[in-house]
């Protein structure tokens, strides 16, 4: 299991584009990747769940990455942040 934490750069958050974004990107990993904010939990490739978390710019999140290909996962999802949120 892998987690780490992030703190959101972009200053709407995680709205509709880089939640839809998100999904995309992981959708293709077989591990179960969760993004925690304020003891709320969300799968990362559940669109609607994502959104629901509320995540504003300057929030810091937690994911948790874990399965058979985590590492490649939780490189993925960090590689996604990064550029993106």
């Amino acid at each position: 299991m892998k987690t780490f934490a992030y703190t959101i750069k972009d200053e709407l958050g995680i709205h509709a584009r880089p939640a839809g974004l998100m999904v995309k990107a992981v959708k293709g990993f077989s591990s179960e990747i969760t993004i925690a904010k304020n003891g709320k939990t969300a799968s990362a490739k559940k669109l609607m769940a994502l959104m629901g978390l509320g995540v504003k710019c300057g929030d810091e999140i937690q994911i948790t990455v874990e399965g058979a290909d985590e590492d490649q996962a939780a490189a993925a999802v960090q590689e996604f942040l990064a550029a993106n949120l």
